[in-house]
């Protein structure tokens, strides 16, 4: 009987591990995690739960009986400290070894840490944290205007804390939305009472706040800290994998090594629309990654090409966004984005490559139609319908 292990108990790998079951694998499935608790969904922990409108039991992937009903072998709290490609064998940090016919790397992303005292933003504990603090007041210090660092400055102003943000780039959202579109969530925390301080860095945090690169020192009750995520690629290397920005692999999600896989947040698989290799860390990715990869795992003929999509919820800003904005030259808008109830365009040589919805809702087949035809479209068509 075949043994598949999946490394990276997440949403990437539950699904996976659900998948694999519901296309009829009858064999020996391990999902191995270094978090102690059982695979939960991320977006709440920096939306609706840390603004304590959800449940905790509401961001679980499963209930917890599920995995025995399902003869899944879950096991938390056991780090993987190395994976031998040759003997088809995974070492625990407990000293054990797990072999496997096929394995699926899912080890996601974790923050990335400046030096000092801070707060970071990516385990459930950490949301916890967060919301009994904010529930206390004082001044909140959040180093980045990223998509986490604006989230948390929400709940943290629904909260009653004063927020400052503190943000190298020109603007929030520079590099994943360009400065046109940045400006207009940074204009709308602005409104909500944020102290925004863009073009300077944290040189240094310390206890009582953050000195900036500028040289100004401002005082906080507490620094958190969002600058992005590393993917955790270390297993992987040290295997041998061939590794970039995360772990490479084809269409299929299949990596270097025949019997490996990689999905969600590690993953830098190649996407036969964009004609390239590419690391998306946002949860529809592994939502509908974990599943593509399981598939695969069984000889299934899979493609993995999805449309990158991430949505957001801010204030009374609720939008989704579909696509990818790099070489992009123009921007086209249908409605008034100051009204923040409109749609917006990306667009390279004529063509469509990404779309954002703000408050705009039932729209997002449509904009990933128009992405994946490719077809040269006129502005005047765009803008008014």
């Amino acid at each position: 009987m075949a043994t598949y292990v999946i490394v990276g108990a997440g949403l990437a790998g539950a699904k996976a591990a659900q998948t694999l079951r519901e296309e009829g694998f009858d064999g020996d499935i391990v999902l191995i995690g270094a978090e102690t608790e059982r695979p939960y969904e991320r977006p709440p922990l920096s939306k609706e739960y840390l603004q304590g409108r959800s449940e905790r039991d509401k961001i679980f992937v499963h209930p917890s009986e599920w995995y025995a009903d399902n003869g899944v072998d879950l096991r938390l709290g056991l780090r993987a400290t190395r994976i031998e490609l040759d003997h088809h064998l995974v070492r625990l940090e407990d000293g054990s070894r797990q072999p496997y016919d096929k394995l699926l790397m899912a080890t996601g992303a974790t923050p990335r840490r400046l030096p000092g005292p801070a707060y970071y933003l990516r385990t459930v504990q950490d949301s916890q944290a967060l919301k009994e603090r904010f529930a206390q007041g004082g001044d909140v210090l959040i180093v980045g205007a990223s998509w986490i660092g604006l989230e948390t400055a929400a709940a943290a102003r629904q909260a009653g804390c004063a927020v400052t943000v503190v943000e190298p780039e020109p603007t929030a959202l520079n590099r994943a939305l360009g400065h046109e579109l940045g400006d207009l969530f940074a204009r709308l925390h602005a409104r909500k009472g944020v102290d925004l301080r863009f073009g300077t860095a944290a040189a240094e945090i310390t206890t009582t706040g953050v000195r900036l690169s500028s040289g100004e020192r401002l005082a906080a009750d507490l620094v958190v800290v969002g600058v992005g995520a590393a993917p955790e690629v270390g297993l992987a290397r040290d295997a041998g994998l061939d590794v970039g920005t995360g772990i490479l692999t084809d269409a299929a999600l299949r990596t270097s090594h025949p019997d490996v896989y990689a999905a969600g947040d590690v993953a830098e698989s190649f996407h036969p629309l964009y004609g390239r290799h590419l690391r998306v860390e946002h949860w529809a990715n592994a939502l509908h990654g974990g599943p593509e990869a399981a598939r695969s795992m069984l000889g299934q003929d899979v493609v993995y090409d999805r449309i990158p999509y991430f949505y957001t919820d801010q204030y009374e800003l609720g939008m989704e966004f579909s696509g990818d904005i790099e070489g992009y030259e123009e921007i086209v808008y249908r409605g008034d984005p100051e009204s923040l109830e409109f749609i917006v365009y990306w667009l390279r040589e004529g063509r469509v490559i990404a779309g954002m919805n703000v408050n705009t809702w039932d729209v997002v087949d449509d904009i990933q139609e128009l992405i994946r035809s490719g077809v040269i479209i006129d502005q005047k068509e765009l803008s008014t319908g």
